[in-house]
């Protein structure tokens, strides 16, 4: 192997690794938008089943309705 030989190979490794590393970087974002986007579902589902939990309680038994703002 001649030296232009060896220093072609050395700089397609090089640019063929940064090429996997750039793929690896957006698979990873990807991946964490998709968490973040999981995570506010989670958060939406359990605001939403709390508040209707609560809405269904207080129409249920009556508490809640009416506020005494008087002191």
């Amino acid at each position: 192997m001649d030296l232009t030989s060896a220093i072609t190979n050395f700089q397609q490794a090089g640019v063929t690794s940064q090429i996997q590393i750039a793929v690896a970087k957006k698979i990873l974002d990807a991946q964490r938008a998709d968490g973040n986007t999981a995570l506010q579902l989670l958060e939406s589902a359990s605001n939403t089943s709390a508040s209707s939990g609560d809405a269904l309680v207080a129409a249920a038994t009556g508490l809640g309705g009416q506020l005494d703002t008087y002191g």
